[in-house]
């Protein structure tokens, strides 16, 4: 039993992480497309709020609670509680913060607010992926990842994200 668990938390983890990582890149395109002119924002931004609606209560929320449902469940199956589990646990707490980040987010797009730009956004968007890979690699790893290495690890990523994002906004300008 404990495999299957552990197999459907996994499968909700990736579906969850999915729907995190393209609604912020539909929220980028809606707000890009809010100042396009008045025709194309009439024809795009109603139908990128159908994507951002579907995907975000349709797929990513209901991940999101599946993932919660079924990660107790597996660490209940286990019976211990090892120490990179509490850290893995501080960074899903964080995970999930980020989640109700998005969901602000969301709720403003379908009012029709854009309180961040799209550069402010696509930084916002790595963030998902910093809790991916710390998340990850405190599962796979476990005992043998040394803490220094890690936060080592994490922050040198987390460079590399800002400093690609810059990078693209340098190419998005030279091209615009």
């Amino acid at each position: 039993m404990y495999l299957y668990i552990k197999a459907l938390h996994i499968i909700f983890i990736v579906t969850w992480f999915s729907g995190m990582f393209y609604i912020v890149r539909l929220f980028i395109y809606n707000t890009e497309a809010s100042e396009k002119p008045a025709a194309e924002r009439e024809i795009l931004q109603p139908q990128f709020r159908v994507m951002i609606r579907r995907l975000w209560l349709g797929i990513t929320w209901p991940s999101a609670l599946l993932t919660l449902i079924f990660g107790p469940w597996i660490w209940y199956m286990l019976g211990t509680t090892p120490a990179w589990l509490g850290v893995k646990l501080i960074f899903v707490i964080l995970l999930y913060l980020y989640h109700f980040s998005l969901h602000q987010l969301y709720r403003e797009q379908m009012r029709g607010i854009f309180r961040f730009n799209s550069q402010k956004l696509r930084i916002w968007n790595e963030l998902a992926t910093v809790f991916l890979f710390a998340i990850v690699f405190l599962a796979s790893v476990k005992q043998a990842l040394s803490w220094i290495a890690g936060v080592v690890g994490i922050l040198s990523l987390a460079t590399m994200l800002m400093l690609a994002i810059r990078v693209y906004r340098k190419l998005r300008n030279k091209k615009g």
